[in-house]
């Protein structure tokens, strides 16, 4: 358990991101990285990126990591890290399983990566907050490739969950502790 990690679980427009930006203590942080996971495949996901930005503000320095993320983190080095967001691993293990920014690889492989996240956020000495959807509660999805990523998404949230300080699920913009 990493007590300075922070997951921030719930589905899709739930207020995850919002809630990871904003819970009223980032201004006590010298320093703050946003880790995104998100690549601009279309002009509307342009867009979306571009308000995302806009609404962090210049107090946040942004990287772009949609598919290599434990390297990315790696590779920071002397870059301070007082608070980390990554947002959000649902995209990145959708990248990872679809091939973009890098082959597409098999769920051995992508377990393989999510070891190798873990074994980086645990070096991490400052805040993090990763947020991630909550895919389970749904129907089972009637293809292959919709059942590998539920499958890998349900296995990273439960990897993330024990490695984590605190959980938070997020319904309708309310956060509830879970951890």
């Amino acid at each position: 358990m990493h007590p300075s990690f922070q997951l921030i679980l719930g589905g899709a427009r739930s207020g995850k991101s919002h809630y990871a930006l904003s819970q009223g203590d980032e201004s006590s942080f010298a320093s703050r990285l946003f880790l995104a996971t998100a690549s601009p495949g279309d002009e509307e996901m342009v867009q979306r990126i571009k308000t995302h930005q806009r609404e962090r503000g210049s107090q946040w320095q942004t990287l772009e990591a949609p598919y290599h993320l434990g390297e990315a983190l790696q590779g920071l080095g002397e870059i301070p890290k007082d608070l980390l967001v990554i947002d959000c691993a649902t995209l990145w293990i959708s990248n990872l399983l679809c091939g973009m920014g890098g082959n597409a690889l098999g769920p051995s492989e992508i377990l393989l990566e999510f070891e190798k996240l873990f074994q980086v956020l645990s070096l991490i000495k400052g805040k993090t907050r990763l947020v991630s959807n909550e895919v389970g509660l749904g129907i089972v999805p009637e293809s292959l490739l919709g059942r590998q990523f539920r499958d890998l998404q349900g296995t990273f949230n439960q990897r993330a969950a024990a490695f984590a300080g605190q959980v938070i699920v997020m319904t309708a913009g309310l956060p509830q502790k879970l951890k």
